[in-house]
C-alpha cells in the first residue's frame, strides 16, 4: 500500500442560447453531497496518451522490479497540466513504494530538504515538482544524496564545528520540470533517466474526457466530449477544467446531468473559451500586441507591463499554445502577431502592417 507524505456574472445575454434561464432551485438538492473520484491515474495502464514515455517508464519499472533494484533518478520535462505529476505518483503506486512530495520553490535551504531524506524508506520515491527552482546551496546538497545516498551535515561553527556523515537508504528522486534547460549540468546529468512528455492528440484527449466523465458520475456525449477536447489546447489539465466546469451547467440544465453538445457550447462561451481554445487572457495578449504595439514587434516586458502579468507567465502560460498553433512570432527583436492571429480575431491589419505577411 502506498502512503503518500505532502510536505509541503451576470449572465442574462447568454440565457438565450438555452432558450430558458436556469433555475437553480429545480431539481437541485443541496444536501445532497457527491465525493468525486479523483481524475488522475492510479496506474501506468490508466494513462492514455505519451504512449512512447509510457513504454519506457514500464520497461524502468520491471527492469527494477526483476532486480530486486532500486529504480534511477528520474526527470520529466514538458508544458505545465501535461501529465508529469501524474507519471511521477503512478510510479511508486506501480512499484509499491512510499511517496513523498515536495515543491523546488518552497526548499528554501539545506535543513528544509533534511525531513524528506531521513524519511526515505528503501526503494522510496521523492518527487520535487518545479526542480529547475532549487536555490544552488539546497541542489549542492542534494548531490551526494543523488549519487551516494550520504548526506554531510555540519553541526557549530568556527573551530568547534564538525561534520556528521549520514548514510540514507537507497531512494529514487524523481523531477519535474517545465524549464528543462534552467536546470544545471550537474544536476541534469544525475539523472538516469530523463523524459519530455509532449502536448496531447485530440483522440487522446477525447478518450481522457469520456473517463473522467464516468469518473466525475456524469454522461458526456461524443460530440460534447470532442468540443472539450478540442478547446483544451492539447492539455488534459484544460480539459480536466473544462469538463468539471461544463458538468456544473449540465447538473443545474438537463434532468439527467448528461452533458449534450448544446450544453457544453454555452459553456464554453459563458467561459470565454473560443473555437481555437483561447481564453480571454490569450485574446487579450494579441489584442495588446495589435492595438498598442501595431502588432509587433513588441518585448515580451513591454507586453507584460500592458497587461500587468508578470512575464514569466506569458512565457511559460499563455505564449507556448500561441506560438504552437501560429498566431504569433517570436523574433529578435520582439514578439509579432501572424496573418493568422489577426484572422483568428476578425482584424484586418492596417495597410502598414501587411508588408510584414
Amino acid at each position: 500500500m502506498v502512503r503518500e507524505t505532502v510536505f509541503s456574472a451576470d449572465g442574462n445575454d447568454d440565457e438565450d442560447d438555452l432558450g430558458e434561464a436556469i433555475d437553480i432551485r429545480q431539481e437541485f438538492d443541496v444536501d445532497a453531497r457527491e465525493i468525486d473520484e479523483r481524475l488522475r491515474p492510479q496506474s501506468l495502464d490508466d494513462v492514455i496518451g505519451q504512449s512512447q514515455v509510457v513504454e519506457r517508464v514500464r520497461v524502468m519499472l520491471y527492469a527494477t522490479r526483476k532486480r530486486n533494484d532500486t529504480l534511477g533518478h528520474i526527470l520529466f520535462d514538458g508544458p505545465p497540466g501535461i501529465g508529469k505529476t501524474t507519471l511521477a505518483t503512478v510510479i511508486p503506486k506501480e512499484l509499491g513504494v512510499d511517496l513523498q512530495i515536495a515543491a523546488g520553490p518552497a526548499l528554501d535551504a539545506p535543513k528544509d530538504l533534511l525531513p524528506y531524506l531521513t524519511n526515505a524508506g528503501h526503494g522510496s520515491v521523492l518527487f520535487i515538482d518545479e526542480i529547475h527552482r532549487l536555490r544552488p546551496a539546497v541542489e549542492e546538497f542534494l548531490y551526494p544524496a543523488m549519487e551516494d545516498f550520504r548526506i554531510d551535515i555540519a553541526l557549530g561553527e568556527g573551530l568547534n564545528a564538525r561534520t556528521i556523515n549520514m548514510q540514507l537508504k537507497p531512494f529514487t528522486i524523481i523531477g519535474a520540470t517545465t524549464r528543462a534547460g534552467m536546470l544545471t549540468a550537474p544536476m541534469r546529468d544525475r539523472f538516469v533517466y530523463r523524459e519530455h512528455l509532449d502536448f496531447y492528440e485530440p483522440d487522446d484527449l477525447i478518450e481522457i474526457v469520456r473517463r473522467n466523465a464516468v469518473k466525475l458520475k456524469t454522461k458526456v456525449t461524443d460530440q460534447a466530449a470532442a468540443e472539450v477536447a478540442r478547446r483544451s489546447q492539447g492539455t488534459p489539465r484544460k480539459a480536466n477544467n473544462i469538463l468539471l466546469r461544463t458538468r456544473d451547467f449540465a447538473t443545474l440544465k438537463d434532468p439527467n446531468g448528461e452533458i449534450t453538445t448544446e450544453i457544453a457550447a454555452h459553456a464554453m462561451k459563458m467561459l470565454e473559451i473560443d473555437s481555437l481554445g483561447l481564453e480571454r487572457q490569450d485574446r487579450r495578449y494579441l489584442k495588446i500586441i495589435m492595438d498598442v504595439f501595431q502588432g509587433g514587434p513588441a518585448g515580451l516586458r513591454a507586453i507584460a507591463h500592458s497587461l500587468s502579468i508578470p512575464a514569466d507567465t506569458l512565457e511559460d502560460d499563455i505564449e507556448p499554445f500561441l506560438l504552437r498553433t501560429g498566431l504569433i512570432q517570436r523574433t529578435p527583436r520582439g514578439r509579432i502577431v501572424t496573418q493568422r492571429g489577426y484572422e483568428h480575431l476578425g482584424v484586418t491589419p492596417g495597410p502598414g502592417l501587411r508588408s510584414q505577411f
